[in-house]
Formats: structure tokens, sequence, C-alpha cells
């Protein structure tokens, strides 16, 4: 066990960053942004997430997987969901951005341009597969309810945007 004075970004930051968001395995809890603090208290783990919609169906497999890791490098822990403030897309690490974008999901552009796009049809979301802005809205609800589905019409790709919330 650790002493609680040892740092916290040293030992608890590497073990967090290996627990994947189960709807978008190729991110990590802290390229999302949801865990909002870690600390040690009384020989327990405290960690607080925040989840990315209210309803997300994600957030006790994230908190079991949390609890899984820190148990497999020897601690206790405790979570707790923390609902205010409430999560927002801008809390996605630039590395998290390009993970999505690598893996065929456009990352959300910023909240002017998300009602561009959502309500007025406006052709900025680049392609994840041909980087062409030729995009078109193809449904407001892809994959998960915090996706759009596009097209590009220039490759026929089909890929996910993911929304912004602010």
């Amino acid at each position: 066990m650790i002493a609680e004075t040892q740092n916290i970004e040293e030992i608890l930051i590497p073990i967090l960053e290996k627990v994947s968001d189960p709807e978008i395995p190729v991110l990590s809890i802290m390229d999302m942004g949801v865990v909002r603090s870690a600390v040690f208290e009384n020989g327990i783990v405290k960690i607080e997430i925040t989840p990315t919609y209210s309803g997300c169906p994600a957030m006790d497999v994230i908190g079991d997987d949390i609890k899984k890791a820190l148990k497999e490098a020897g601690y206790n822990s405790e979570i707790d969901l923390i609902l205010h403030p409430a999560w927002t897309t801008d809390w996605i690490t630039p590395r998290g951005r390009k993970a999505l974008e690598d893996y065929g999901i456009a990352a959300p552009l910023d909240a002017e341009a998300d009602k561009d796009v959502l309500l007025n049809e406006k052709r900025i979301v680049k392609c994840t597969n041909c980087g062409s802005q030729n995009t078109r809205l193809v449904s407001q609800f892809g994959s998960t309810a915090c996706k759009a589905q596009f097209q590009c019409d220039d490759c026929q790709e089909p890929f996910d945007y993911f929304k912004c919330l602010k």
C-alpha cells in the first residue's frame, strides 16, 4: 500500500488511463474526461466520475472497471457519481479527439458549428475515411444517442459524428 502523501498522478493516472470507455474502447476514461477527481483517503482510493449524459448506461460498467483496475493494482476504491457540473465534450482530451478520428468517429465541433451541422445541414464535418468535408447528415442518431450518422459523398463511407454537448 502507498502512503497517502505520494503523488497521485504518478500512481493513479496510469491505472485509470488503462480503463477504456465501454462504448468507444479506443478511448480511456481519462481521454473522455469522465474522471473528475482521484484521491487517497484513509487507505481507500476515492474516484469521482461524471457521466457523459445523466442516463448513460455505461457508467455502471465504467465504475466496475475502475474498481477492478484499482483492485488489480492493490487498492480498494469507492466510486462516486457526480452530476454537477455536467460533462461537456470540451473535456475530451486532444489525444482522445485524435483517437476518435482514427477509430472512424468524427470529433465534436464547437457548439455553434454543431448546430449548423445538425440543424442547418452545413457540410463541415470531415470524413474520417478520406478527409473530405463533402459529407451529409443521414440521421440525428448514430450508434449511440450521443452520435449522429453521416455519410461522405466523395468516398461514400458512412461514419459517426460525436455531437457537441455543453
